[in-house]
């Protein structure tokens, strides 16, 4: 017996910027699913719009694939599209896509995390070929860091000494991420804390130096990933 009620309107963002445009980059990942492939479904507001065009494009052809969520939030989008979906410990993704919160134009460093989804993000895109990201004008940017903090996924009994270490790397400014409808920090669905954090230069090494921090789970820098930017 199905339940009565679908969640697709607890799962639909509150505003989407830009939609005219994103809807437009969207088309171009559409056109991409075909027959029997393992896709990774990124998170965001632009992910979700591509989740909505490809539900369409599967009904209309009739087409089967799977899907790799990596979040919560996506998981339960593809239940309510009739979109197949499996653990990236069952399936290798053949492609995946994604949003960014900014997009370097000079060498295609990302900086993701808004969403606090970086961890399977980043799971799926090492292991698949290529990553598409998705990403309307205003998300790149000359040099990276210029809008948005990098997310550090940490461990909650490591945050000091995380904090500590950052200083070496040159942090500027750190806070941990405020929930929105409760008191206290946002959690990740690794039962984690996510740290926003400034720093004064990203350099070349910089998410491998966070990474090899005591308590980092993850970061939200993406740097030299097999990516290929799509916008308009």
């Amino acid at each position: 017996m199905e339940w009565m009620n679908s969640s697709m309107r607890e799962i639909e963002p509150k505003e989407i910027k830009n939609k005219e445009q994103k809807l437009k980059v969207v088309q171009k990942i559409v056109e991409k699913v075909k027959d029997g492939d393992v896709i990774g479904f990124g998170s965001g507001t632009t992910s979700y719009l591509a989740i909505k065009e490809i539900a369409k494009k599967i009904e209309e052809e009739d087409l089967h694939i799977i899907a790799i969520p990596t979040s919560y939030e996506v998981k339960n989008l593809c239940q309510d599209l009739k979109i197949p979906t499996a653990s990236i410990l069952e399936y290798k993704p053949d492609w995946c896509f994604d949003g960014a919160d900014e997009v370097d134009k000079n060498n295609n460093w990302i900086i993701k995390g808004g969403g606090a989804a970086m961890f399977k993000e980043k799971l799926n895109m090492v292991n698949a070929g290529l990553t598409y990201i998705l990403v309307d004008d205003t998300k790149l940017v000359d040099k990276l860091g210029e809008n948005f903090p990098i997310p550090i996924e940490v461990y909650p009994e490591a945050v000091s000494s995380v904090k500590e270490a950052l200083l070496d790397l040159g942090m500027v400014e750190c806070n941990v991420r405020k929930a929105e409808k409760k008191a206290g920090p946002v959690f990740t669905e690794n039962n984690n804390v996510i740290l926003d954090v400034k720093f004064t230069e990203i350099y070349e090494t910089l998410e491998e130096d966070i990474k090899s921090i005591t308590g980092v789970i993850e970061s939200g820098l993406f740097m030299d990933y097999p990516v290929e930017v799509l916008h308009e």
